[in-house]
């Protein structure tokens, strides 16, 4: 095994069969390494500096990775509550520390949680669907109008824009998409909650959450978690590739977020909030 130019790949020699002959040859495959993620943040007059998270995730935007994270899990709401965050160790690490300011809610997330988290599972340890869907913000904005024609131009945007998929295949991807059909940003990720994650600690990073005015398009299905991200960025649409799950569906309903799935061939379903998509 060797690494490529990209943080993303390795390299693999593998033995290919096709039609009863093999060759030899050498496979570029997803890369995937631990990231431990760190907090330091107050509690009463203290600091406490501990480790919060450790997921599996594709090397590379691992700060927007830690930022997105800490959105999703409501544990901060805005830019100004990340003091700093950077890697230990120097480049290349598999840590990643995060500094809070004193208002992050460090501690109503911790009661919300009843272990240590172990993956990219954006739900696991969780105590239950209303410890979660209690930390969620209000309803999104509901000023976000956009055509048809547009969701359904959203593969063929995507795919020119995912290179490491292009070089192996395993990655997922996710878009942040303007109301204009721009696509603005693409993470990939061999997690498809890492790859939002990241996606929306760019945002938080450069100060643009909520994202009253974008959609977020995916490459994978959409679930209950990756509503919850959404949701929790200010996120108004949400579509994807693949089909939604029924809790996916019933989350994106009480939040008044519009869940697109099956996005392919011209075609799409739309499972909450058609009132957002002119035909």
């Amino acid at each position: 095994m060797q690494a490529t130019e990209s943080s993303q790949v390795r390299r693999f020699s593998i033995k290919r069969l096709h039609s009863a002959q093999s060759e030899c040859v050498s496979d570029d495959v997803a890369a995937e390494e631990p990231l431990e993620i760190r907090l330091i943040y107050w509690f009463k007059d203290s600091k406490i500096s501990e480790s919060v998270a450790v997921t599996m995730r594709t090397p590379g935007h691992d700060r927007e990775l830690a930022a997105g994270f800490l959105l999703s899990e409501g544990i901060i709401r805005r830019r100004e509550q990340l003091v700093e965050i950077r890697t230990l160790g120097g480049e290349p690490s598999n840590e990643i520390v995060a500094e809070l300011s004193k208002d992050a809610e460090v501690e109503a997330w911790r009661y919300a949680r009843n272990s240590f988290i172990s993956s990219s599972c954006g739900v696991c340890g969780k105590r239950s669907r209303e410890a979660i869907s209690q930390r969620f913000p209000a309803t999104v904005a509901d000023t976000l109008r956009v055509d048809a024609t547009l969701i359904e131009k959203l593969p063929g945007l995507l795919r020119g824009r995912q290179e490491g998929f292009a070089q192996t295949g395993g990655l997922h991807a996710a878009a942040l998409v303007s109301n204009s059909g721009e696509v603005e940003e693409v993470f990939e990720d061999i997690g498809r909650h890492n790859a939002l994650d990241k996606l929306l600690g760019s945002c938080v990073l450069s100060d643009r959450i909520p994202l009253k005015n974008h959609l977020i398009f995916l490459s994978s299905r959409s679930s209950f978690e990756l509503i919850q991200k959404t949701v929790m960025a200010g996120a108004p649409i949400l579509a994807t590739v693949g089909g939604p799950s029924s809790l996916a569906i019933e989350t994106a309903r009480e939040h008044g977020i519009t869940l697109i799935g099956f996005v392919r061939e011209a075609r799409f379903n739309i499972y909450s909030g058609e009132w957002r998509i002119n035909s």
